[in-house]
């Protein structure tokens, strides 16, 4: 079954799983696969009045709605392009008296929608709303509870004279959004901004090691005339090689964990059992826990000692970062390393996010020197656990390059923001946001490394005057969130 620019995949029964995608075309990896527009998006709560509720945009200065006093744009074409999904909300709010949870909003916007468009397949939709997957069956009693908290709330806040939905059909509503929900990220793609419901990425079934990466693109509203203006969007992007009749398949984690760990998260978040070929063969599981090898190999016993230690450590240093003391961080994280690096190998995981840590706090501390170091020895680690065209090893990648330019050494800064730059070019294409930062700073290194490399003495000359005029520009400050994670779900 395809359905307007859908013709390149179809839904088909998996077996095991339900429903899932599969091509029906060759890919090369970088390829899309289909773009989506969202069914309905909000932004979370916390964030209301700094993000734009059209592209998702970070901006300073956003244009408030008028009447409800609560949404935010980042002009007038934005505002324009939210109206028809925020007609309806905009008077509800006045009517309410205040704007409800972000859960509330997105299951009203995803019923006002209905009641506009009716039930079945929406353009461009391969399944309608209504048959999407809510597991409310398997939902605990806590999940249970907030289900009920959050009917009657919706409830409270949907207006009377609006289509009236039986409470099964928005207790499903509500299932289908905490099963499904899409994590929309700001422009630099860095941080957790909203949630969406795209009806065709739903389909895509789980792998730890996937064929197809997901990106979320803000879209470009910049252009004078709105003919060329483009939409928010995901984008389903070939990560690998993919032949016609494959299934394609997305990953709902992030991979550098213990395949139990993976499947534990999986089962608790999505109640499935992962029955892919790397959490079945525990694939990568040896690297990930790899020790010191050779004469002065640890005992059992002190590897136990380290990895509780990390543990350990890893807890304090959340603390710290969640109170900003992240001079406390650095010291927590040399303490850690220091009785790490005897014992454990070069990718275990325990080393490799202390050594992720150390390098982003130390940047953001401008202590590049150090920085670049661990930052080079995590990259070295992530290259042989992650797939090649990973979109986290490429930010991880990216990251190490710039604190590598920061710190001076501009060969292996250049090396490192090539390499990132080839990575994204897959994941997240070449007019992503991300991406054309990258190329810009790919021109700017490659630069300074002729300049270096036809006169070593004048390039560190010409940096010394240039840091002198204008400091180096303070890397962003250390976010306690990872990365934002493929589906929305509350832990």
């Amino acid at each position: 079954m395809t359905k307007g620019g859908m013709e390149s995949v179809e839904v088909f029964t998996a077996e095991g799983k339900g429903r899932g995608l599969k091509a029906q075309k060759e890919f090369l990896p970088g390829d899309v696969i289909f773009a989506e527009p969202a069914y309905a998006a909000v932004v979370f709560d916390s964030l209301t009045h700094v993000i734009c509720h059209t592209c998702f945009k970070r901006q300073e200065r956003l244009h408030r709605c008028g009447q409800c006093k609560f949404a935010y744009y980042c002009d007038r074409t934005c505002q324009r392009a939210a109206w028809l999904n925020h007609k309806n909300e905009c008077s509800a709010i006045k009517r309410h008296g205040k704007a409800p949870t972000e859960n509330i909003r997105l299951a009203a916007r995803i019923l006002w929608k209905m009641e506009r468009e009716g039930s079945g397949l929406s353009e461009g939709c391969l399944v309608p709303i209504d048959e999407l997957q809510n597991h409310v069956d398997s939902f605990g009693d806590e999940e249970r509870k907030e289900l009920r908290a959050d009917v009657e709330s919706f409830l409270e806040f949907w207006p009377p004279h609006c289509q009236q939905f039986g409470m099964q059909f928005i207790s499903h509503i509500f299932g289908v959004i905490s099963c499904n929900g899409f994590t929309l990220s700001d422009q630099r793609g860095l941080q957790a901004v909203g949630v969406g419901i795209f009806p065709n990425l739903c389909q895509a079934n789980h792998d730890c090691w996937p064929n197809c990466t997901v990106v979320f693109n803000n879209g470009n509203h910049e252009a004078v005339r709105s003919m060329f203006h483009t939409q928010m969007r995901i984008e389903l992007r070939a990560q690998s090689k993919i032949s016609a009749g494959d299934e394609l398949t997305v990953s709902y984690v992030d991979f550098l964990s213990l395949s139990e760990e993976r499947r534990k998260q999986l089962k608790k978040q999505y109640y499935f059992d992962c029955t892919c070929e790397h959490c079945k063969k525990q694939l990568k599981d040896d690297l990930m826990l790899a020790v010191k090898t050779g004469e002065s190999k640890p005992s059992a016993d002190m590897v136990k000692e380290v990895i509780q230690l990390s543990k350990d450590t890893l807890e304090k240093i959340n603390k710290a970062r969640m109170e900003g003391n992240y001079h406390e961080v650095v010291k927590l994280c040399r303490e850690c390393l220091k009785k790490q690096e005897p014992v454990l190998g070069d990718t275990n995981i325990y080393l490799l996010r202390i050594l992720s840590i150390a390098s982003e706090v130390l940047s953001y501390l401008q202590m590049f020197e150090e920085a670049a170091d661990y930052a080079k020895r995590m990259v070295d680690g992530y290259l042989k656990i992650y797939h090649p065209n990973n979109a986290q090893l490429g930010m991880a990648v990216m990251r190490a390059g710039v604190t590598h330019w920061h710190a001076g050494l501009i060969e292996a800064g250049h090396g490192l923001i090539c390499k990132a730059y080839a990575i994204l070019l897959i994941t997240h294409g070449p007019s992503h946001p991300i991406t054309k930062d990258l190329e810009v700073m790919r021109v700017q290194t490659e630069m300074e490394l002729r300049m270096f490399q036809q006169n070593e003495f004048m390039y560190y000359k010409m940096r010394e005057a240039a840091l002198k005029n204008q400091k180096i520009q303070v890397m962003p400050e250390p976010s306690n969130e990872n990365a934002p994670s493929l589906f929305h779900k509350k832990e």
